[in-house]
């Protein structure tokens, strides 16, 4: 991923925390026939690793399911708040006229081995840690065991489970870094103007 100096963001409790709230991730990986690609509910596991640990589970159907020999490099994408950004915001518009339109997101990188795991009882383990990943905060959380356990357990058997320790991970986060105060403002105002404040809190501006 090509990230500019002013883009970076490599502080891990950072980078962790919005694969977290992302969730959904876009493996890819290198296989026989060439990419592939599957958007997968993934599960990080901060302590294991230096730079945590990334599990999922794909349909046996998967073409990736058959591409996890030990050593294959896959890559999970995460993307975070993004949006388009118009000139119209920007304070040089008025000034100069020399601006052209953006967009504004975040991305994280997780580049890592790709493991791919068939035991059953690993399998549950894991739909069950990201059942209550996704149903903890609802008022009526649903959970693996409110189905027949035969059920479940012949559910398991159409899926693979996979780790992917994450051997580098990348983030970036543009959000108007490059542009003067006065353009940065305008910025944070527009996305506010429109409904997008998730992605106005990431645009750094001095409001005085």
């Amino acid at each position: 991923m090509y990230v500019p100096p002013a883009f970076r963001e490599d502080r891990i409790e950072i980078l962790h925390d919005a694969i977290r709230q992302a969730g959904l991730a876009t493996l890819v990986s290198l296989g026989a026939d060439g990419l592939v690609a599957s958007h997968v509910p993934m599960l990080l596991d901060p302590a294991a690793g230096p730079n945590g640990t990334l599990y999922g589970h794909l349909a046996k159907a998967n073409p990736h399911a058959a591409g996890g020999a030990p050593g294959t490099e896959a890559l999970a994408i995460f993307q975070g708040p993004e949006a388009y950004i118009t000139p119209s915001w920007y304070e040089t518009k008025r000034q100069t006229g020399k601006v052209v339109p953006t967009w504004n997101y975040v991305a994280i990188h997780a580049h890592g081995p790709f493991e791919i795991f068939n035991d059953a009882d690993r399998l549950l383990d894991l739909v069950t840690r990201l059942t209550r990943r996704h149903e903890g905060g609802r008022a009526s959380p649903w959970a693996v065991t409110d189905a027949p356990e035969d059920f479940v357990r012949a559910q398991l058997k159409g899926i693979v489970g996979f780790a992917l320790p994450i051997a580098r991970l990348e983030g970036k986060w543009k959000m108007n870094q490059n542009r003067p105060a006065g353009d940065r403002l305008g910025v944070a105002e527009g996305l506010r103007g429109e409904g997008r404040a998730e992605v106005a809190a990431l645009v750094p501006v001095d409001e005085g």
